[in-house]
C-alpha cells in the first residue's frame, strides 16, 4: 500500500508539520511518498525526511498559493497509484481534502490523532471531549492529520526526487492577493512556547502591554482566546481553539483565559500549561499543570521579573 503526503512548506523548506504527517503515514504503510506542489526548492528537505522513499514535485503558480481547485486537479489523478493521501489539518489541507474526497466518492477522515491500523484511526469529537475510533471501508483514504499528536520524523533520509507535470487550469479560481503578517516571533502552530491572553485583559492596548512583553521575554509566540479576538484585542491569526489554531507547545501560558471548551480543544495537549486567573473556579485550572489564582496585573510583572 503506497501512501502520499501533501507537503506543507514555505517555498524553501518543508515545515515540521510535514515531518509529523509523514510519521502518521508511516503508521499506515512503509511506502511513503511526499508531494511538493508549487515550488521545486522544498523538494530537497522533503527528500531528507526519514522513511520517505520518493518525492514528487509539481511546479505551478496556482499550486504555490494552495488554491484548492488546483490541488484537487493535481492530486485526484495521482490517487490511481496510491491508497491514501494525507494532508496537514491546516487551512490548505482542510480546503483541498474534501474536494478530492468528493471527486473520488469516498468519505474524508479528518483530524486524526492516532493510527491504529491500515484503515483504522482515532479522531477527537465534541471539541476534543471524546475520542472516536474510525475504520474505513473505502478503497481510497483521504485524511487530514492533527500534527500536534505525532512526533516529527528525523532528517537523515535520501529519497529520490521526480518532477511531474502540473495539470492545466480548468477552473475559474485565481489568486488575487494576500496580506502577510510579518513577525520575528515563532509561528504560532509550530512554536515551542506560547503566551495567550483572554477577554479579561479588557483592551487591545492592555493585551499588547501585558502579553507581548511576556512572550518576548520567553521567546514565545502570541496567542489569544476567541473572546479576545472577537473583542478586537488581537488579530484572527492569533486565535487558539477549535475554530482557530490547534497548538501543543512545550509551554503554554494562559493569562486571563477562563478556559471555554472551544479554547481548551486547541491547547490542552500542551506539555506544560500555566494558568493565571483571578477566578478560582475557572475551567482552565482543571487542565493546568500550574495554576495561579491572582490578578494578572500583579502576577505577570512578578512572573517576568523572575525570569
Amino acid at each position: 500500500m503506497a501512501v502520499l503526503v501533501y507537503a506543507d512548506h514555505d517555498g524553501v523548506n518543508v515545515k515540521d508539520s510535514t515531518n509529523k504527517a509523514v510519521s502518521a503515514a508511516l503508521a499506515i504503510s512503509s511506502d511513503v511518498h511526499v508531494l511538493v506542489a508549487g515550488s521545486v526548492a522544498p523538494a530537497k528537505s522533503a527528500a531528507s525526511i526519514d522513511g520517505v522513499s520518493k518525492v514528487l514535485v509539481a511546479k505551478s503558480d496556482a499550486l504555490s498559493k494552495d488554491i484548492a481547485e488546483a490541488v484537487e486537479a493535481l492530486v485526484t489523478p495521482l490517487m490511481a497509484n496510491y491508497d491514501a493521501v494525507l494532508f496537514v489539518a491546516g487551512a490548505a489541507g482542510k480546503n483541498a481534502a474534501p474536494r478530492i474526497a468528493a471527486k473520488l466518492d469516498v468519505a474524508i477522515i479528518s483530524d486524526i490523532i492516532e493510527v491504529t491500523g491500515p484503515k483504522s484511526f482515532v479522531r477527537p469529537i465534541y471539541a476534543g471531549n471524546a475520542l472516536e475510533s474510525v475504520e474505513s471501508s473505502d478503497g481510497k483514504l483521504i485524511i487530514t492529520v492533527r500534527t500536534t499528536a505525532f512526533k516529527a520524523e528525523g532528517n537523515g533520509g535520501a529519497a529520490s526526487i521526480e518532477e511531474i507535470v502540473a495539470p492545466n487550469a480548468t477552473h475559474s479560481a485565481t489568486f488575487v492577493s494576500e496580506a502577510m503578517v510579518k513577525s520575528d516571533r515563532p509561528e504560532l502552530q509550530g512554536a515551542k512556547r506560547v503566551v495567550s491572553g483572554g477577554r479579561a485583559l479588557g483592551s487591545e492596548e492592555e493585551f499588547n502591554a501585558v502579553i507581548v512583553p511576556l512572550a518576548d521575554r520567553l521567546g514565545a509566540a502570541v496567542g489569544a482566546s476567541r473572546a479576545a479576538v472577537d473583542a478586537g484585542y488581537a488579530p484572527n491569526d492569533y486565535q487558539v481553539g477549535q475554530t482557530g489554531k490547534v497548538v501543543a507547545p512545550e509551554l503554554y501560558v494562559a493569562v486571563g483565559i477562563s478556559g471555554a471548551i472551544q479554547h481548551l480543544a486547541g491547547m490542552k495537549d500542551s506539555k506544560t500549561i500555566v494558568a493565571i486567573n483571578k477566578d478560582p473556579d475557572a475551567p482552565i485550572f482543571q487542565i493546568a499543570d500550574f495554576g495561579l489564582v491572582a490578578d494578572y496585573k500583579t502576577a505577570v510583572p512578578e512572573f517576568q521579573n523572575s525570569l
